[in-house]
């Protein structure tokens, strides 16, 4: 396709310059990659940050944590600011803020500094990541809508294997001292690289617009409502659900009752602002879609389990077999590449067959799961290579490429292009919170039957993974039931 095609131009309203879609596309896939790859790969980091700069073991959690709650916190919020201030001007003060939080780690010497950098990342990442999604929204259509998110998919799904094994090379090439500062160091490059281009090649449409009301001096430019209590509520009630399932002491589970409460007042408070007709920051009729409650609650089960499939093959990898960091990269480069060969490969289809390809991939990541765990036991007690982890990892792969690109596609295909951040916020929400509620029980459950032996930990752990991919399988037949198979696009879209 042509990057000059009429189809891929985007005209601005007041403006005689002429955007490219391919490049607003390009632009915002390498932050996102990023970002995934700034939670993925810090597993593979951490040994030697350890050894280097002396951390305790409640550092490096916070290593850990401290990104992952960052992230979560600010999505919705970052969301709706832009919504409604612009999206482009966002997302560039998201991606300046992740570099430098790159920058920061990589050249930090104290394990307290160190974790504030990474909590810099993690909001950094947190602001500019639904911008992605809600451009993506805002400025393809259709057919074209579907092919930009499975990019999405693929970036997604690849990132997330590809951020473990870069991180084993960096260390493998410049060695453990500064190994780990280079695996940080990289990104900053890249993202001032992005902000700058994102400077000249983002329409900027939200934020041309307002800047017109404000010379002409209308109604559009002085209304500016961001309902603020409600940003404090929601990122207290994520604070407190997130950060026991992290940090995992006894005492901080008590934090969970009060995560509840202010989620119902945040609720409440959401619903009685808009009938007082003020702009709420998330409509909550966003929720009678049923495409994007369907999708939301689907990758959100998925996100319980698939997540710490990798966490629990390092572990095997580095701790039960003896091998390197990059031997754990390595083993799911072939997942990486099957993900994202599916993801485009599927992408084409998924507004006419999304739900159905979501039931296949989600069904071909059970095979995976059982056949993972099955391996790994068979490796343990015949003594064979843990390479054949391989095979099953790559099905695993093919699913999520399957699953990724469709659901995100699906998800947004009733969502007003107006409202695409917040919605886009709160679906990685609700996906952040999964991440950090499936990973505290899959390693809970493993570490607990460690004492027995590595297959039954493993066993154990994997079971739970199933468990959770299982209903999400049954949440997506329910969708495909009752919503068919897809969201054919409208006679008019770009």
């Amino acid at each position: 396709m042509s990057l000059t095609a009429e189809n891929n131009l985007i005209h601005v309203e007041g403006q005689s310059r002429v955007f490219n879609r391919i490049k607003v596309l390009a632009v915002l896939m390498v932050p996102l990659a990023m970002a995934v790859m700034a939670i993925s790969s810090i597993s593979v980091a951490l040994p030697t940050i350890e050894h280097s700069i002396g951390a305790s073991d409640a550092s490096v959690q916070w290593m850990l944590s401290g990104y992952a709650l960052a992230f979560g916190m600010v999505l919705v919020a970052a969301g709706r600011i832009g919504d409604v201030l612009g999206r482009g001007t966002l997302w560039i003060i998201g991606v300046a803020i992740f570099s430098l939080g790159s920058l920061a780690c990589g050249v930090v010497d104290n394990p307290h500094l160190l974790n504030l950098a990474r909590i810099a990342q993690g909001f950094g990442a947190g602001v500019y990541n639904p911008q992605t999604i809600g451009m993506i929204q805002q400025y393809f259509k259709g057919q074209a809508r579907a092919k930009a998110f499975s990019v999405f998919g693929l970036v997604i799904s690849a990132s997330v294997t590809a951020g473990p094994l870069l991180t084993g090379i960096i260390i493998r090439m410049v060695g453990p001292e500064n190994g780990w500062r280079a695996s940080f160091i990289w990104t900053f490059p890249l993202g001032i690289l992005g902000a700058a281009l994102a400077t000249r090649w983002f329409p900027f449409e939200t934020e041309r617009r307002r800047a017109r009301a404000r010379r002409e001096g209308t109604a559009r430019a002085r209304r500016l409502d961001l309902d603020p209590l409600a940003v404090a509520l929601l990122m207290a009630a994520v604070l407190c659900i997130m950060l026991p399932f992290m940090i995992k002491t006894g005492p901080s589970f008590a934090l969970l009752a009060p995560g509840a409460a202010l989620m119902w007042l945040w609720v409440r408070w959401e619903r009685s602002y808009k009938a007082r007709g003020r702009q709420p920051m998330v409509d909550l009729a966003l929720f009678r879609h049923r495409s994007f409650t369907h999708a939301t609650a689907i990758s959100g089960m998925q996100f319980l389990g698939g997540t710490s499939v990798f966490v629990l093959v390092a572990l095997f990898i580095q701790n039960g077999m003896g091998a390197s960091a990059l031997a754990a990269g390595m083993i799911g480069l072939p997942n990486a590449l099957v993900s994202a060969v599916t993801s485009i490969a599927t992408g084409r289809m998924a507004l006419a067959k999304g739900r159905t390809i979501v039931i296949v991939g989600l069904s071909c990541m059970v095979a995976g799961v059982v056949l993972t765990a099955a391996t790994a036991a068979f490796t343990i007690e015949h003594g064979y290579s843990f390479w054949w982890l391989m095979a099953p990892l790559t099905l695993i792969g093919f699913g999520s490429g399957c699953m990724t690109g469709c659901n995100q596609t699906l998800s947004m295909s009733e969502i007003p292009s107006t409202e695409g951040g917040v919605a886009g916020g709160v679906k990685s929400t609700t996906e952040r919170m999964a991440t950090a509620v499936g990973n505290a029980v899959t390693t809970a459950i493993f570490y607990s039957m460690l004492s027995t032996g590595w297959a039954a930990a493993l066993t154990g752990s994997y079971a739970a993974i199933t468990v959770f991919i299982v209903v999400s399988t049954a949440l997506a037949v329910f969708d495909r039931v009752t919503l068919g198979r897809g969201v054919p696009p409208a006679p008019d879209a770009a």
